[in-house]
């Protein structure tokens, strides 16, 4: 069940809880998928991420984050979706995804997009709970065995 405390802020990509978080997705994966080399494309940056954003909890404690990524007109790209272990299960994963989706929304992106893969089973289930349709592979992540790709009209 979601905390009604939770508050969801954008915050700089440099923002010292949004490194902590990036590192522990970093980590997670690479502990997954056996090799740090899992991210067809580039890595997203300040300069490529158009907003970032970082749960915490009642207690001020950062839980979770993910960005957004323009990709051209009307589309936009979830990046660096990640919530802490302790706090899986509790909604904060979909306040982040609603509030993603309100910040594309604002910038114009009609159709949201985004790539896991088959190391992240539970990330899988998520996004087709939240309404993600599986698509043809996209952009970088065309030929690669690891990726599933899902979008969303806005």
């Amino acid at each position: 069940m979601l905390d009604c405390t939770l508050t969801i802020t954008a915050v700089t990509w440099d923002d010292p809880d949004a490194f902590r978080l990036r590192a522990a997705q970093r980590t997670e994966l690479d502990a997954r998928y056996g090799t740090d080399d899992h991210e067809p494309g580039a890595v997203p940056t300040a300069d490529t991420v158009a907003v970032f954003l970082v749960a915490r909890d009642a207690d001020g404690a950062a839980v979770g984050c993910g960005g957004l990524r323009l990709l051209g007109p009307g589309s936009g790209e979830v990046k660096r979706m990640y919530v802490d272990p302790a706090a899986r299960g509790t909604g904060v994963a979909a306040a982040l995804l609603r509030a993603l989706e309100d910040h594309a929304r604002e910038l114009g992106v009609t159709r949201l997009l985004l790539e896991t893969g088959t190391g992240q089973p539970d990330a899988i289930r998520f996004y087709q709970r939240e309404g993600y349709e599986p698509i043809e592979a996209y952009g970088p992540y065309r030929g690669s065995l690891l990726s599933r790709c899902f979008a969303r009209d806005l």
